[in-house]
């Protein structure tokens, strides 16, 4: 078998000598291209070989596989833009995981570590064609705001059989996205490090409290009464977070393309509904199921839940678990649920907020095979389960499993066929959004005596 590997080898060298002359074999000048096509051609290459090979199948599998997992992309150099740091758990996990991919295929990654201030200079670098491969940001902004820029990555996607190792959510929103921005459903990035946001809670309070799990708003309200008899107060909320808490309560009212429509154009008064469920949210202020001080400045309320045992939950993304835990040195018992619905507003009931770091792929990378399978090796396996357990995340494929402080986030993420954006819409007029926030917060503070004077002021914002 040796000898005939040996054999191969030196055919193809052999062919690669009449392909740098100038010769015409076929497919020669297309596997000469910087396409990014080359691992799907090389495969092309190996199954010829298997037949030359007399049937010996399993021997040359498992010869190319050692081939592909070490040297074949000896020559390659990749520049990664990260939206991490290098000392911060995630940059830990990428270097890690980049080393490792380096050492098995020979490839040379540069990683420019851009930090958060990366979404401010990408879409001038990627006009300019400077010199990146891959980078990380938001998988929503990546899809709409860099989708002329970047690979399609449908094709390696489903040659890598990445479907059965993400969530659905992800990729059929970002084609949603793309097919606005460009008129193709382009699959443009690779989630990283999803998120989810929802109603997270103290399982041992709501044990002693003997309250289950509300689906509703009515039950939701009662779970609260239920919580402040025992004298638990029932919600967190830091002003940071106010727009968050309240377009989640507004979109079971409201679809959030709506919400979006009067963030950009007001006719918030013109909307009953906004009105509605202002008036709900007025009377679960009133009825005091905030928690002391609430909104406080961030992050004094939430603190709060890891503080003392009198403060039972907090509506926000998944990473303030792992914040509360870390801030207070106590590892709570933290249970999660899909905001409740409200009656009459069934459709809007089951979506929730989900959001993703993600790394995208530049359209004039030329090695885009290179760039995906070290993207791949970040988000999933023993790369991906790392990045889950020391940076206190839900990891990136399903499979993996998500650590304690990430209880329920993986289930509730796999349920969510309709995902909503940050802010639910509110903060999608940008210049405007300051003021609208500070509405917000307002009436968390009960300074609205009714939904209809909360929606009068934030018309008279245009």
């Amino acid at each position: 078998m040796k000898k005939k590997i040996v054999s191969l080898l030196l055919v193809a060298m052999m062919a690669a000598g009449l392909v740098a002359c100038g010769g015409n074999n076929g497919n020669g000048n297309k596997a000469n291209e910087t396409s990014g096509n080359e691992t799907s051609e090389a495969g092309g290459e190996e199954e010829a070989d298997k037949e030359e090979a007399g049937g010996e199948e399993t021997e040359t599998e498992e010869a190319g596989g050692e081939e592909a997992a070490g040297g074949n992309y000896e020559g390659v150099e990749l520049t990664y833009w990260s939206m991490w740091a290098n000392t911060e758990p995630q940059g830990k996990v990428i270097q890690a995981a980049v080393d490792k991919f380096q050492e098995e295929t020979g490839a040379k990654v540069t990683i420019e570590w851009k930090n958060r201030d990366v979404k401010d200079i990408l879409n001038s670098a990627l006009e300019s064609k400077e010199n990146i491969d891959l980078f990380e940001d938001d998988y929503k902004r990546i899809a709409q705001n860099y989708a002329p820029y970047v690979a399609d990555l449908s094709e390696m996607a489903e040659a890598a059989g990445y479907a059965d190792k993400s969530y659905a959510v992800f990729q059929t929103q970002q084609k949603a996205w793309a097919q606005k921005k460009t008129g193709s459903e382009k699959f443009t990035s690779l989630a990283e490090q999803p998120q989810v946001g929802g109603i997270f809670y103290r399982k041992d309070l709501f044990e002693k409290a003997g309250v289950e799990v509300p689906t509703t708003w009515t039950e939701f309200m009662e779970v609260c009464k239920t919580l402040k008899e025992n004298g638990i107060q029932p919600l967190a909320l830091d002003s940071a977070y106010a727009s968050f808490a309240f377009g989640y309560h507004l979109s079971r009212y409201v679809p959030e393309e709506t919400i979006s429509e009067m963030s950009k154009e007001g006719g918030w008064s013109s909307n009953a509904d906004v009105a509605a469920a202002a008036d709900s949210m007025i009377e679960f202020v009133n009825a005091g199921y905030l928690a002391d001080g609430a909104p406080d400045e961030y992050p004094n309320s939430q603190n709060k839940i890891g503080m003392s045992d009198e403060v039972a939950m907090v509506i926000c993304a998944n990473y303030v678990t792992t914040e509360v835990n870390n801030t207070t040195k106590v590892e709570l018992d933290w249970g999660l649920f899909n905001y409740p619905g409200v009656e009459g507003k069934d459709d809007l009931a089951a979506s929730a907020y989900a959001g993703a770091n993600s790394i995208a792929i530049t359209d004039y990378c030329e090695n885009k095979q290179a760039a995906f399978d070290l993207a791949m090796m970040i988000v999933t396996g023993e790369n991906d389960q790392q990045m889950a357990n020391d940076a206190g995340q839900i990891p990136a494929d399903p499979a993996n499993t998500a650590p304690a402080s990430q209880n329920g986030t993986v289930e509730v993420l796999k349920a969510t066929t309709s995902p909503l954006a940050w802010n639910m819409g509110i903060g999608e007029n940008a210049d405007l959004y300051p003021k609208l926030d500070e509405c917000v917060i307002q009436l968390f503070e009960g300074k609205f005596a009714t939904g209809a004077d909360f929606a009068k002021a934030l018309d008279g914002l245009y």
